[in-house]
């Protein structure tokens, strides 16, 4: 058997190669494995192509888990400045697309490739594709069992992700070996991912697939129910775009939805005041304040005759219409699932990891990190965020502890 690593890294996505790259550059001999035959696929499929790699306003605040303050340390440590800093020493054109959120100019090969050269800079060896086999706490650290064979380290971090998108190779590889240390796992959930309704529900709505707007959207119930205002976008099984990713991650099955497809205007009143400058029918008037098809589609539904001329409107039922347009409450059957999910909601329970080093409390040398932890983030490069960071405390803190027990 070789000479046993400092740490291996399993995972060779955002979280485990940013982690092994610090770790590398701070002195500790790093090998990581993957059993994916791609390096770090996920970043790049995230923001079509392009990565959006962090939000410049991620805070403790963006991201939801049952010990929601766990994140607060790691996220204060390595801020989305930190990250933006790195871009720039290695010349990676961004910009900012929406509400924080940065994007690569070019491709999200450019961050790839970053990642990369800072292993490549720490000397890290990287096996993949590698499969592991079995890991056995040792009185020394850990034996691995890999196809390529049995290795020995004295830490093991699992930057295994989650369950999402199952086609690039997710597993549930790191909620089982927690279990195997004796770690409760929150249970896993898909998280920013499309909803969908049953087909008599949505047979109204189908054939607008296609058709985006912004919304309010909230759910929840109490004096806080969570809200955004973000696009949405109608699909043949439901209702997709950021609005609906982002409210996916708080909604509950059996909890509604309520939406506002006017926000921040009153339809009654415009519609009202049409009535009294318009010779239009309704259907045309409602055209002019929502997407044509959306307009007749929700008329037909509601049984009122988009042919009547403005004129002849009641201002009852145009005030019954802008009421319902702003407060349209429907129940979702599901979602879409692992398979068109962004990310995993639970995972490891964070209330049996250190927050500083991301280390187990239950067994000693095994760190978790990224999103196989009970962190999740909103949408739009809080998820991101959150890889660097806690890979950032992970690896600072492994350093450290290597450097004290010299």
């Amino acid at each position: 058997m070789s000479e046993p690593w400092d740490c291996v890294v399993v995972g060779a996505g955002a979280a485990g190669l940013f982690c092994a790259g610090i770790a590398g550059q701070l002195g500790l001999r790093v090998l990581v494995v993957d059993h994916a035959p791609k390096v770090a696929e996920k970043i790049r499929i995230s923001g079509g192509g392009r990565c959006n790699f962090t939000n410049r306003e991620a805070s403790p605040a963006n991201y939801l888990g049952e010990n929601p303050h766990f994140c607060r340390s790691a996220l204060a440590r390595y801020t989305p400045a930190d990250f933006i800093g790195l871009m720039r020493k290695y010349g990676i054109p961004f910009h900012e697309k929406h509400k924080g959120q940065l994007f690569c100019d070019r491709s999200a090969e450019d961050v790839i490739e970053m990642l990369l050269s800072e292993c490549e800079a720490g000397r890290v060896t990287r096996w993949q594709p590698c499969k592991v086999l079995d890991v056995r706490a040792t009185a020394e650290g850990y034996d691995i069992d890999t196809d390529r064979g049995t290795q020995r380290t004295a830490r093991v971090v699992v930057a295994t992700g989650g369950l999402s998108i199952p086609k690039i190779g997710a597993t549930d590889f790191g909620f089982r070996l927690a279990k195997q240390f004796g770690h409760r796992v929150v249970e896993p959930r898909p998280a920013l991912v499309p909803l969908t309704f049953d087909a008599p529900t949505w047979a109204a709505f189908a054939p607008l697939a296609g058709i985006a707007l912004e919304v309010g959207i909230e759910t929840g119930a109490g004096k806080k129910p969570m809200r955004f205002l973000e696009d949405l976008l109608f699909t043949h099984r439901g209702l997709s775009g950021p609005a609906v990713l982002q409210i996916s991650s708080f909604w509950v099955p059996g909890q509604p939805l309520r939406i506002d497809l006017a926000p921040g205007r009153d339809l009654g009143a415009l519609l009202r005041e049409a009535k009294g400058k318009s010779k239009r029918q309704l259907g045309n008037e409602l055209g002019q304040l929502l997407p044509q098809r959306l307009a007749e589609a929700w008329l037909q539904r509601a049984g009122v005759e988009g042919g009547t001329p403005m004129p002849q409107a009641r201002d009852k039922d145009l005030n019954a219409l802008g009421t319902a347009l702003g407060r349209w409450k429907l129940l979702p059957d599901g979602s879409e699932g692992w398979r068109k999910a962004e990310v995993t909601a639970g995972g490891v329970d964070t209330r049996e990891l250190n927050q500083q080093s991301m280390e187990s409390k239950k067994q000693p040398g095994l760190h978790f990190i990224g999103e196989v932890v009970d962190v999740t983030g909103w949408l739009g490069g809080y998820n991101f965020q959150w890889a660097w960071a806690s890979a950032a405390a992970c690896a600072r803190a492994m350093a450290e502890a290597q450097v004290a027990a010299a």
